[in-house]
């Protein structure tokens, strides 16, 4: 993915014409402004600092395969959440809590870029941050910098896949139809569309497959 909405090369337009923001006049008002503000301007940076927010940008344009504009503004969002301290209400116990444990990952992210490749990681390549990260990965149960690097790892996957696909160009990617408050869904079961809703236009093409092809 480079940016959205995805060509049909990179596993775009499975439903055509979909969007999720038309739907919003059936929302209220308190919905509607949660989810459109998230179209808007960003909110400023108010946890990271100037490096830590260099360093987080690249780890999700990274993660999330986002390398060209318009970007979803996921730093943004995972910074909102960490200066409010809204977290997920649970951490494991060897881990410290959410907003030291990212300081102290993104610190050690430059620690590991600048060991491999002599220079920090937001100024490293795509290649060399894809290494990098791809060795935090890897190391699974294994402790890096002092952290359990699968829980790290974790807590970098769950915060940026919940900023992610909280955003409504993300939903009309995969024909998500958005707040179900007030109107409802009624057609409940697998394969059975809303009226506004728009079928999968490749539906035996599984879109986790990497090379695009379908299961058989």
């Amino acid at each position: 993915m480079s940016s959205l909405p995805l060509d049909k090369d990179a596993g775009g337009g499975r439903y055509p014409g979909f969007s999720t923001v038309a739907q919003s006049g059936h929302w209220d008002k308190a919905t509607a402004g949660v989810v459109l503000g998230r179209l808007a301007r960003p909110a400023d940076i108010r946890f990271f600092t100037p490096p830590e927010e260099a360093t987080a940008r690249a780890l999700f344009d990274q993660l999330l395969a986002q390398h060209a504009e318009p970007r979803i503004p996921v730093v943004n969002f995972v910074d909102a959440r960490l200066a409010e301290n809204q977290t997920d209400g649970w951490r494991y116990d060897d881990m410290p809590e959410d907003g030291e444990a990212w300081r102290r990952s993104l610190v050690a992210l430059d620690r590991a870029a600048e060991k491999s490749f002599n220079q920090i990681f937001a100024n490293c390549s795509d290649e060399q941050q894809a290494a990098v990260l791809r060795g935090v990965r890897d190391l699974g149960t294994s402790t890096w910098h002092g952290m359990p690097a699968g829980h790290v790892w974790g807590l970098w996957t769950r915060y940026a896949c919940t900023a992610f696909y909280s955003h409504p160009w993300a939903w009309d990617e995969i024909g998500f139809g958005g707040p179900a408050y007030p109107r409802g869904y009624k057609n409940l079961g697998v394969g059975r569309l809303e009226p506004f809703e728009v079928a999968d236009a490749r539906p035996q093409e599984d879109p986790v497959v990497p090379d695009r092809e379908a299961r058989p």
